[in-house]
């Protein structure tokens, strides 16, 4: 897990941004300074937890590594869902989905945010990422 993108542990795990005192726009991961308006007053707020599928798309073969941390071997990876979720009045986030099954994935859909085991590190620690689940409801 890298610092500061996410509460954890936590029973309500959060993502961390960044939101803009100038303009009010949002931005993750955490940054220093916004795109939008060039400000640098910013400050580091947690975002929502649930949001709707703007997009989606099934991860079929193993990412290049590094930088990908999972399993790279092409005989045993398991394909992942990836999609942005759009968190309201906040920002879009390109996240990992908990579903890689496209007949279980619906642009509209309400997701929320889960933490989900990645891999195991060198010295035998679990390392976690974040992704999104799907909750059973629509924002349509």
């Amino acid at each position: 897990m890298t610092e500061g993108v996410f509460t954890w542990p936590a029973d309500e795990p959060r993502l961390l941004g960044s939101r803009c005192l100038t303009c009010g726009n949002h931005i993750f991961p955490v940054q220093s300074g916004c795109p939008k308006c060039m400000g640098v007053d910013m400050e580091t707020v947690e975002l929502a937890d649930r949001g709707t599928l703007w997009t989606w798309t099934v991860q079929g073969f193993p990412p290049k590594s590094p930088p990908y941390l999972g399993d790279a071997d092409p005989k045993t990876f398991q394909p992942f869902g990836v999609g942005y979720v759009e968190l309201p009045g906040e920002v879009k986030v390109e996240s990992r989905l908990t579903v890689a099954d496209p007949d279980q994935l619906q642009i509209g859909m309400e997701v929320q945010l889960v933490i989900v085991p990645l891999t195991t590190d060198d010295d035998g620690n679990e390392v976690v990422t974040f992704a999104f689940a799907p909750t059973g409801g629509s924002h349509e």
